[in-house]
């Protein structure tokens, strides 16, 4: 049964600097890719400045307003679009996180704080003066994509690098996450929550995982994720299951059970509780 797209680098013919690294203008990666208009996921990271346009990007169902100066920092597998002006410009890079990881060994993508965490905000804002300050990196890169220098791959990943340095130093002046001991467990909370919450969905089971107390599983995602361990359990059913009822080919019902729900019933109820309206509701309310 077809699903929603989950598009891969290769899908946007990358330049042969490498495979898994695209670095483009936003308004000639719309001339080739008008698609990515349309609900979307991707298999990689994904960086996005605006310089010129306007318009809003919905990113797992929030919406967020495009103008110079927009930064939007998008990990794997969350489903956006955009609804854009005409006269939209900017800078694109996709990467995969074992490129990075590989390539800068000592550290990984998710060191970052917008990457750090599924909970992360994926916009930032940046001034006029810190736009300014940015852009020539990207120009950097765009003119070694388009010259055919020694160790051009080096220089993208070097300048990206520097991108991603001063954002994430911006990110925590916007967004406060301190570095914290609760930081490695909430990590590892949300990857097995991410392999296993179609069939495991109580607070105790995460618990005893991760061989701590629910108790103290609860103090941890109040002190980082604000939300109790339940909320956070939801959350992520609940995004995945407006993910899926994106998916016009897929029944509610299939839907229901595809989320590890036997009862179609008991899911509309409690997709309800936690939307205030019903899955084909919401499902009618995307229509476009």
């Amino acid at each position: 049964m077809k699903k929603y797209p989950v598009y891969n680098i290769q899908r946007f013919n990358c330049n042969s600097v490498n495979r898994d690294l695209y670095v483009n203008t936003f308004k000639n990666h719309l001339i080739d890719h008008s698609f990515v208009e349309e609900p979307h996921r991707h298999d990689f990271y994904l960086l996005v400045v605006f310089t010129k346009g306007s318009g809003t990007h919905e990113i797992d169902f929030d919406s967020f307003t495009i103008q110079p100066g927009s930064v939007f920092l998008l990990q794997p597998g969350q489903m956006h679009h955009w609804n854009l002006s005409e006269d939209v410009d900017g800078f694109v890079v996709f990467y995969s996180q074992e490129m990075y990881n590989l390539y800068f060994g000592q550290k990984n993508i998710e060191s970052y704080p917008f990457y750090f965490s599924i909970s992360s905000k994926p916009e930032i804002i940046l001034n006029g003066v810190e736009l300014s300050s940015i852009l020539p990196y990207f120009r950097a890169m765009m003119t070694e994509v388009a010259d055919n220098q020694l160790m051009k791959q080096d220089k993208i990943m070097n300048l990206l690098d520097i991108v991603h340095i001063d954002l994430a130093r911006k990110y925590n002046e916007t967004f406060v996450h301190e570095t914290h001991s609760y930081n490695v467990k909430i990590k590892t909370f949300e990857q097995l929550l991410e392999d296993t919450f179609i069939n495991e969905k109580t607070a105790s089971y995460y618990a005893s995982q991760l061989n701590i107390t629910l108790k103290h599983l609860n103090r941890i995602c109040n002190e980082i994720l604000k939300k109790t361990t339940t909320e956070v359990i939801t959350d992520r059913v609940i995004l995945e299951a407006k993910r899926m009822l994106m998916d016009k080919k897929m029944t509610v019902n299939e839907i229901a059970i595809a989320l590890g729900y036997d009862d179609y019933s008991y899911f509309t109820r409690f997709f309800k509780k936690h939307t205030t309206i019903t899955p084909t509701a919401f499902r009618d309310s995307k229509k476009g």
